[in-house]
C-alpha cells in the first residue's frame, strides 16, 4: 500500500534511516558512478554513448544559453545536476521490483510489505530539500553577481511602492519553493499509486502502457523543475540596470 510518510527501516540515534533515504543513496551512486566512468571512458573519437550524451548535453546548454545570456556558464551547472538527478530520481521507482524487496510488517490485523527502497521524489521532504536547494543556491549566485547592495536593492527600498514591489517578490520565493516541491511530489507520487493500483489489477500487459506514460512524466517534471530553477536564477541574477536597458531597447524597436 502506498503512503504519504516513507517508512522507518532503522533508527540511528536521534536519525531514521527511512527506505528514501536508501533511493537516494542509490541515485547519488547512480549519478556518481556514471559520471566516473563517463570520466575515464572520454574518446577524442567519440563512440554511440558518448555521442549521444554529448547530444543531450550541447542541447540542454543551448537551452540554457537562450535564456540566461551572459550568465549561461554560472547557471547551466545547477541546472544539469538538477535535471539529471531528478530524472534518475523519478525513473528508479520504475525498476521492476523496487519497491516489492522488503519485509513483512504486521498492524493490527493488517499485513503490509515494507519497502526497503521507495522513490525519493514520491516523499515531500525530498522534494521540498530539493526546492530549498535551489532557492539558496539562486540567491547565492544573486549575491555573487549584483553584490549585497544590489541584491537587497531588488527587494528594499526607500520608495514606497518599490518597497511593496519589495514584500510581494520575497512572497514570491516563498511560494517558488512550495511549487516547486508539490508539483514534483504530487506527479511522481499519484503516477505511483495509479501504476500500483494497475499493476495489482492487472498483474500482465496492461500496466505498460503506463509505464510508458511514467517515463514521460518522469521525463518532464525533471526538465521543468531544472527549467524554473534555471529560469528563477537567470531573473534574480539580472541587474536593475540590465532590466531597464533591455525595457527602453523594446520600446525604440516598437
Amino acid at each position: 500500500m502506498t503512503s504519504l510518510a516513507p517508512d522507518i527501516l532503522y533508527q540511528l540515534g536521534p536519525l531514521p534511516i527511512t527506505n528514501t533515504l536508501v533511493n537516494t543513496l542509490f541515485v547519488d551512486a547512480v549519478v556518481i558512478g556514471g559520471a566516473v566512468a563517463l570520466k575515464k571512458n572520454i574518446n577524442k573519437i567519440p563512440g554511440l554513448f558518448q555521442n549521444i550524451f554529448e547530444i543531450i548535453v550541447e542541447t540542454l546548454y543551448n537551452l540554457t544559453e537562450s535564456v540566461a545570456g551572459e550568465n549561461t556558464n554560472k547557471i547551466f551547472p545547477y541546472f544539469i545536476t538538477f535535471f539529471i538527478f531528478i530524472l534518475i530520481a523519478n525513473w528508479s521507482g520504475l525498476i521492476p521490483g523496487e519497491e516489492s524487496i522488503g519485509f513483512i510488517k504486521h498492524v493490527g490485523h493488517e499485513t503490509d510489505i515494507v519497502s526497503l527502497s521507495k522513490n525519493l521524489t514520491s516523499d515531500l521532504n525530498a522534494t521540498l530539500g530539493l526546492s530549498l536547494i535551489s532557492l539558496v543556491a539562486t540567491h547565492m549566485l544573486s549575491i555573487k553577481k549584483l553584490g549585497v547592495r544590489e541584491y537587497l536593492g531588488k527587494f528594499f527600498s526607500l520608495n514606497p511602492i518599490l518597497l511593496f514591489v519589495g514584500l510581494l517578490e520575497i512572497i514570491s520565493e516563498v511560494t517558488k519553493v512550495i511549487s516547486l516541491s508539490f508539483r514534483l511530489f504530487g506527479n511522481i507520487f499519484a503516477g505511483g499509486v495509479v501504476l500500483g493500483t494497475i499493476s495489482k489489477l492487472f498483474a500482465f500487459g496492461f500496466p505498460i502502457p503506463f509505464m510508458f506514460l511514467e517515463i514521460i512524466v518522469g521525463l518532464v517534471q525533471a526538465l521543468v523543475f531544472a527549467m524554473l530553477t534555471m529560469a528563477f536564477m537567470s531573473v534574480l541574477m539580472t541587474s536593475h540596470h540590465e532590466e531597464n536597458h533591455a525595457a527602453s531597447k523594446e520600446v525604440s524597436i516598437t
